[in-house]
């Protein structure tokens, strides 16, 4: 099993950054690949970006790239999103996922991830 929790989530203004923060927690060693999504009311959740635990590649969503960075501390079993730039479409829930023990390919399908942490709240003012 595998336990996330994410937190710092919040309130901003249009321009200013974030950084969400994602702990996890159970048979970390085998998160190969980690990934976050969000979901905005009365949307499907979409994927933000993923990133391998041993390679290091990351993928993005179009509309976050070159705003939104992931990056991962794997001694410490953290995985982080850096959000530059916020604009109020990104107004959502944003949630940590793993996939299934050992998978290494970055999925961008929400079907595709297993576990899943309890979400937190970004909120982008104009």
């Amino acid at each position: 099993q595998v336990q996330l929790v994410e937190s710092g989530g919040g309130l901003v203004q249009a321009g200013d950054s974030l950084r969400l923060f994602c702990v996890t927690s159970g048979r970390t060693f085998a998160t190969y690949a980690m990934g976050w999504f969000r979901q905005a009311p009365g949307k499907e959740r979409e994927f933000v970006a993923a990133n391998s635990r041993y390679s290091g590649t990351s993928k993005y969503a179009d509309p976050v790239k070159g705003r939104f960075t992931i990056s991962r501390d794997n001694p410490k079993n953290m995985v982080y999103l850096q959000m530059n730039s916020l604009k109020p479409e990104d107004t959502a829930v944003y949630y940590c996922a793993a996939p299934a023990p050992g998978t290494a390919i970055l999925y961008t399908t929400s079907d595709k991830y297993t576990y899943w942490g309890q979400g937190t709240q970004v909120t982008v003012s104009s």
